[in-house]
């Protein structure tokens, strides 16, 4: 009896001893997944965006370009954001929309630029998109729904091109879950007080679809892929005003007009 409880013993130890002599090891460095990661994100970034680029229009108005940078810029260097990993796409189409792909890309269509009843309401759903990107939340909606062995695959060239084109309509089109919009809501309201622009019209904005689901199918896009708008709007609400600052708008008056007036002779 005295041997089994001795043998007993010796097996926790020696399965304990193991484990903790396993968790001492760097696997990151061994295997050099780090590496593997963003070297996988670059070249889905790369495949998700030639999707887009061949399938949409890419704006290449000076104007257009030039006003978005000065917003994405603003929003940036406000929050130490290293401008240059992140890729802006303006895309001429009219559905109310913008998201984030890997590795940086952001696409922004001119439908919400035009639906925007200020430049904050844009603002506000730029700086919602660069959050996600920060907080790294789209590699981890791929992991969780495409799996891990699937993303690799793509980017070995061992995945159809009709499973890349799913994927990042996916991207285009479907929601993160509710704690992962959250935070990157959250996170969107502290990019624009640390950069001096009003949050208030980013929750107008999402009221705004809350109101306008069953009126528009512009709409329904932004909508699908942001739910729960009337109650995001309201947290945004309660976040932010008790956050007191002076607000400046990024654009002046007359280049946001003007980019509304380009933007229209181009529908």
């Amino acid at each position: 009896m005295r041997r089994i409880i001795l043998q007993g013993l010796m097996t926790i130890l020696l399965f304990f001893g193991t484990w903790y002599a396993l968790t001492q090891i760097d696997w990151i460095k061994i295997f050099k997944v780090k590496q593997v990661t963003v070297k996988t994100e670059q070249k889905l970034g790369e495949l998700f965006w030639e999707v887009f680029k061949k399938s949409e229009i890419e704006m290449n108005n000076a104007h257009v370009l030039h006003s978005i940078d000065s917003i994405v810029s603003h929003i940036c260097k406000a929050n130490k954001i290293d401008r240059g990993k992140l890729k802006v796409h303006v895309l001429n189409k009219e559905d109310i929309n913008a998201f984030a792909l890997p590795n940086g890309h952001l696409i922004i269509y001119s439908g919400l630029i035009l639906n925007s009843d200020n430049q904050e309401e844009l603002a506000g759903v730029i700086s919602h998109e660069i959050a996600h990107i920060e907080l790294n939340h789209v590699m981890k909606k791929l992991v969780k729904e495409i799996g891990l062995s699937v993303l690799i695959s793509m980017t070995t060239g061992n995945s159809g091109t009709e499973v890349i084109k799913e994927t990042a309509k996916m991207l285009s089109s479907s929601a993160f879950d509710r704690n992962l919009e959250k935070e990157a809501d959250i996170k969107a309201v502290d990019y624009m007080l640390n950069a001096n622009v009003n949050p208030e019209p980013f929750a107008d904005f999402l009221y705004k679809l809350s109101e306008t689901e069953h009126e528009s199918t512009k709409y329904l896009t932004w909508i699908s892929t942001h739910p729960d708008s009337k109650e995001r709007a309201e947290y945004i609400i309660e976040y932010s005003k008790a956050k007191g600052t002076e607000f400046k708008p990024i654009l002046t008056n007359e280049t946001w007009g003007k980019l509304k007036i380009t933007l229209k002779g181009m529908e």
